[in-house]
């Protein structure tokens, strides 16, 4: 079924100038373009337009929304992994939202407030603990550091790179790729880079610790946590067998 630019305008919320500039742009263009001039769209690029919005929602520029498009053809795969982020932001707003009810509830009745419960969804350094007991205090604190240190922006580019690594794992065990072959290999090259830019973690030679590598692609397996973002038990066992694989050959 096709719609008029009007109508994807209004659903959307947004303006057929936008939709036109994004067309521009090659982010959306039309399905097809009347003998009239008139630009409709079909379903394929209302999923299209709805990853632009959803991405744009992050702070990504147009730039890097289409290269995230490019990169990540498989649409549900891709809807999968950003849904997962939304649903922990959901959980965090969530709690943050009884948080301020509470604060508000205590304020109107002269009640005494509970510093534990006002501030509960609003620390970022929940896993504070944890990560100093797996990897050292350092490990955290160049972490926490460099997250700081980012701006708005920079954090919504971090954020969309990870969900589209995590979805092109997601289908490639799908598919169910050998972990030795060359696509799970780029995979693991990916995934060490994307490592590479976070601060703070161990080190050898410039690179991040094989070890390290190693006990995280373990860590996917073991933690439920993590396993969901590589679509479970069995997609955590492809990442960490691909991991330890280019492991084996390169560091």
């Amino acid at each position: 079924m096709d719609h008029s630019i009007q109508d994807i305008a209004r659903l959307a919320g947004t303006t057929s100038r936008t939709l036109r500039h994004y067309g521009a742009e090659g982010l959306l263009p039309p399905s097809r373009i009347a003998a009239n001039g008139y630009r409709y769209y079909d379903d394929r690029a209302l999923v299209r337009l709805q990853r632009i919005l959803l991405l744009r929602a992050l702070g990504l520029g147009l730039p890097a929304i289409r290269g995230v498009l490019d990169r990540e053809t498989d649409e549900a795969a891709a809807l999968r992994s950003h849904l997962g982020w939304l649903e922990q932001e959901q959980h965090r707003l969530q709690r943050q939202i009884r948080s301020v009810r509470t604060t508000i509830t205590a304020l109107e009745r002269k009640d005494q407030l509970m510093a534990e419960a006002m501030f509960d969804g609003f620390d970022h350094t929940t896993h504070k603990e944890e990560v100093e007991q797996r990897w050292g205090a350092d490990a955290y604190a160049g972490g926490d550091r460099w997250w700081r240190g980012m701006s708005p922006a920079q954090r919504a580019q971090w954020q969309a790179t990870t969900a589209a690594l995590q979805a092109d794992w997601q289908e490639a065990a799908a598919r169910q790729v050998a972990p030795a072959g060359a696509e799970a290999q780029e995979l693991a090259r990916r995934h060490v880079e994307w490592l590479d830019g976070v601060p703070g973690i161990p080190r050898e030679n410039g690179h991040p610790a094989a070890a390290y590598v190693r006990g995280l692609g373990e860590m996917y397996v073991a933690d439920d946590r993590f396993a969901a973002h590589y679509g479970g038990q069995a997609g955590a066992g492809f990442v960490r067998d691909a991991l330890a694989a280019y492991l084996d050959r390169t560091l």
